[in-house]
């Protein structure tokens, strides 16, 4: 059976042609191993149990509950490293890819189709990104959704991590009390991936979300500029010349926007949407960064300007949203949208934590501790 262990490490058992049965992020691992062999290994013991008991498994009905329950056991995992004080996002996300590659390439006791596979890898994926994890306690008054991402940009700096992503791992399941009020936050991890996105990831996770309006406050987080930014016009468009984490580019750049997809067809929108955060409250908050209210847009016809009005950006081309013209620009916006086309009364918006070049466990931590009283005085609103 295939181990993956410290000892032997990942360039013993990965350097076996990948490129036929994987993808780009799968390709990484080899190099990521070089570069950080204790944060790859980190999980290994979860990553070997799913490869034994994968390759033992001969019920083909279970063999799905079983891939699910160990990539639910891998987030959780995650979950109380950070919240034992090991800051530390990336371990998930390259141990969610080591599962992936070995659903890939092995083979159960009984005989397994592509499509089986396909479903296998959206089970493990699904369940260590928490989605299979949203639980509220019954007394819970005051209900946070927190969206994070995984790290990106990994070409650049394959130690990257993500202060989103550290976001999501430290507070799900956190509690707190506010004006007597008990309040929980609940998490998930988002790909950077365009073709989760046009295939509707973000209005599968928040669709029973705002149809229930159980929860008060839905909040998207990413990596983003200097400081904390609460993104107010998230656009429809997508411009960035970045590649996602698949390198996949759009072919979209500030002169030519271009709509993003939702199953196979455009997303219908208006140009921009407003965010519902209470701002002001949030922007109480004193820290080591400061906390913009960003209203800076790009249309096609004024380019860059401060909006002061939704109003005021009718009968205009998005090139750029508050968020800018990548994914988490689009992950608000896809959530304002759809909170409004289904009628919900969820507060909704999109934080955009401090930029951050690979990896610093202090920083992160401290932008932690900001981001939780930003939300707690977001929560005394509700």
């Amino acid at each position: 059976m295939l181990k993956l262990c410290p000892t032997l490490g990942l360039l013993t058992t990965l350097l076996l042609p990948l490129s036929v049965t994987a993808g780009v992020e799968e390709d990484r691992l080899p190099k990521a191993e070089q570069a950080m062999p204790d944060v790859i290994s980190r999980y290994s013991a979860i990553v070997n149990d799913l490869s034994d008991k994968y390759q033992r498994q001969k019920n083909e009905l279970k063999v799905t509950q079983m891939v699910a329950h160990e990539g639910q056991r891998l987030w959780q995992q995650a979950v109380r490293d950070v919240s034992s004080g090991h800051y530390d996002d990336r371990s998930l996300y390259w141990s969610r890819l080591q599962m992936r590659t070995l659903l890939q390439r092995q083979q159960p006791a009984f005989g397994i189709a592509d499509w089986q596979r396909e479903i296998l890898t959206k089970a493990v994926e699904k369940a260590s990104r928490g989605f299979s994890d949203i639980n509220y306690a019954d007394d819970a008054q005051i209900k946070i959704l927190l969206t994070g991402f995984d790290p990106f940009f990994l070409d650049r700096h394959i130690e990257q991590s993500n202060p989103s992503g550290m976001a999501a791992l430290a507070l799900d399941g956190y509690r707190f009390q506010v004006n007597g009020k008990q309040v929980q936050i609940e998490t998930v991890m988002i790909p950077v991936r365009f073709a989760d996105f046009d295939a509707g990831i973000i209005e599968s996770l928040l669709t029973p979300i705002y149809r229930d309006n159980r929860v008060n406050m839905v909040v998207t987080v990413s990596m983003g500029r200097n400081d904390f930014d609460i993104e107010r016009f998230p656009g429809r468009n997508r411009s960035a010349k970045a590649p996602d984490n698949r390198n996949v580019m759009t072919g979209a750049d500030k002169e030519h926007p271009q709509p993003p997809k939702l199953d196979g067809k455009t997303l219908n929108g208006p140009e921009f949407v407003e965010f519902s955060l209470p701002v002001a409250a949030i922007q109480t908050v004193k820290g080591q960064w400061k906390i913009n209210d960003n209203h800076t847009v790009t249309t096609l016809q004024r380019g860059t300007f401060v909006a002061n009005s939704l109003s005021e950006l009718q009968n205009s081309t998005a090139v750029e949203g508050s968020g800018g013209g990548y994914l988490s620009n689009e992950i608000s916006y896809r959530a304002i949208l759809l909170q409004q086309q289904l009628g919900s009364r969820i507060a909704t918006g999109h934080i955009h934590t401090p930029r951050l070049a690979g990896y610093d466990a202090q920083t992160e931590q401290q932008m932690i501790v900001q981001l939780k009283a930003m939300l707690t005085a977001a929560a005394a609103t509700l």
